[in-house]
């Protein structure tokens, strides 16, 4: 299948055609979410980022399995497994059983992601429904050479490991550098070497998540679920594997490392990471109290906003910015987004009332080279922020052409139709009928007052429209009028 599509590659630090294992198949894991508490912003733009990838893929032609994964075992606090499980804790807090608690929370997530009007993935496994698997290839790992048990828990052998593999491939980053910012040894620890990491866990008597294995009662670490679930849905080498960047340096180093030591491969050719959120210059987080929850900012119902703002509007401003682009949130620049939003939506609904205003001159628009830059644009590592900027091209030509102001025929309003359709709703996701309010009554009420104004209007009574839209306009509607009609939208 051919392709332009350049994507940049994590593992190798550079941007790569993209070449599939086994075209027209794609194998596509992103991590999915640990599901003891509300998802938050950070998880959104990851999923959202990576169903526009999912669309993309799907739009070229491409047979896409996308596994994204729901953590509902229980892990340790730290990526080292360390501290109190997060599971039980709720589950305590709650008075809940801990399945309680991933049935809540895991609803919640599908509640948050089918308003931001994400695609579901091909698969989404859970790591309790698949211990066989990841005992399986603790196993395999020990018959490798790479593991071993002290007292009913098995822990990876990092040292070993990196005597045949780069254990730092995916970060670059220094082995002396990890051991030195890695604790001592203590009398009690059972690990042979600091930056060794827990396959399977020994459940303590309080631990609420327990199954049966050949070590003992206990629970999977937190690295070896997505290294078994991505092996038993894409194989042992699969396509792409994706995440926020703050999996890379222990998450997805340890992933790479389990899967090398079970298989002997590399287990993802293409490993893609979303940049972080601020807020204000920086970085987001609950202890410095600017972190936002999805609702919240549907609501506006947080001290740094001003109003709220719709699923898609927030989306499009995700899209504003490039995936691996730090994306900064402000309540200037969600408001300006909404605009943008809004603006394009209305120059989509204007573009179906556009007529043609030349049967032989021919279009000033060049639909073909838009097209052109349009696909370039995502062929670029999936250049929204690009994309986007052509879009606003067009969206100067519709309001141009409604106006009387600019040529357009008959297969230029078609083609723009089907591309708006195309790079809008298919590729970035953007779909005005996927938000439900409830003012579902509004446009009905606004066409009475259209009907009442231009009855002013026909009498000349000026006065009357006149007040008509500044009234509007001051609740923030703003009235367009043509020729042939009068729309409206919110500014």
């Amino acid at each position: 299948m051919e392709n332009n599509l350049v994507l940049y590659n994590t593992l190798t630090r550079k941007k790569e055609k993209f070449k599939p294992l086994n075209e027209p198949f794609v194998g596509m894991y992103v991590c999915g979410p640990t599901v003891y508490s509300d998802v938050h912003l950070g998880n959104c733009r990851t999923f959202v980022s990576f169903d526009m990838i999912f669309r993309y893929l799907q739009h070229l032609g491409y047979r896409v399995r996308y596994v994204r994964n729901i953590t509902d075992a229980g892990h340790l606090e730290g990526d080292r497994d360390e501290g109190e499980d997060k599971f039980s804790k709720k589950a305590k807090l709650e008075q809940l059983e801990p399945m309680e608690i991933v049935q809540k929370y895991t609803l919640g997530f599908h509640d948050v992601l089918r308003l931001f009007n994400t695609l579901p993935p091909s698969i989404e496994p859970t790591a309790t429904g698949h211990i066989s698997e990841q005992i399986e290839m603790v196993q395999q790992i020990i018959e490798n050479g790479y593991a071993y048990e002290r007292n009913g828990t098995v822990y990876f052998d990092v040292d070993k490991y990196t005597n045949a593999y780069d254990y730092t491939i995916l970060t670059n980053r220094k082995l002396d550098d990890l051991l030195n910012n890695t604790r001592e040894l203590g009398g009690q620890d059972e690990k042979q070497g600091r930056l060794d990491f827990a396959l399977w866990i020994k459940a303590k008597p309080e631990h609420i998540m327990r199954w049966p294995s050949p070590w003992s009662i206990g629970f999977p670490g937190w690295h070896i679920e997505c290294s078994a679930m991505s092996n038993k849905y894409l194989g042992a080498q699969f396509d792409i594997h994706g995440g926020g960047m703050d999996l890379a340096a222990t998450h997805h180093t340890n992933e790479i490392a389990q899967s090398e030591a079970c298989n002997h491969v590399q287990p993802a050719q293409y490993w893609m990471h979303t940049n972080m959120l601020t807020v204000n210059g920086a970085r987001m987080s609950k202890s410095a109290g600017n972190g936002f929850l999805p609702h919240e900012l549907f609501t506006g119902e947080h001290k740094l906003l001003t109003q709220g703002f719709s699923p898609m509007a927030v989306r499009f401003f995700m899209m504003q910015a490039h995936y691996r682009s730090t994306l900064d949130f402000s309540n200037e620049a969600l408001i300006a987004a909404d605009k943008g939003y809004k603006r394009l939506m209305t120059a989509i609904e204007l573009l179906e009332k556009v007529r043609p205003n030349s049967e032989k001159a021919s279009s000033e628009f060049e639909i073909n080279k838009f097209k052109t830059r349009c696909y370039a644009a995502m062929d670029d590592d999936f250049n929204t922020p690009v994309l986007i900027a052509e879009l606003f091209e067009a969206v100067r030509y519709i309001n141009a052409a409604y106006d009387g102001k600019a040529t357009i025929d008959a297969d230029t309003i078609s083609a723009l139709k089907d591309s708006m359709h195309i790079f809008v709703s298919d590729i970035l996701g953007l779909d005005a009928s996927a938000e439900t309010t409830s003012t579902d009554n509004v446009d009905d009420l606004m066409q009475i007052i259209i009907k009442i104004r231009n009855e002013a209007k026909k009498n000349k009574d000026f006065t009357t429209s006149d007040r008509i839209r500044e009234s509007l306009n001051a609740i923030g509607i703003k009235l367009k009028d043509s020729k042939d009609d009068t729309l409206w939208n919110k500014i």
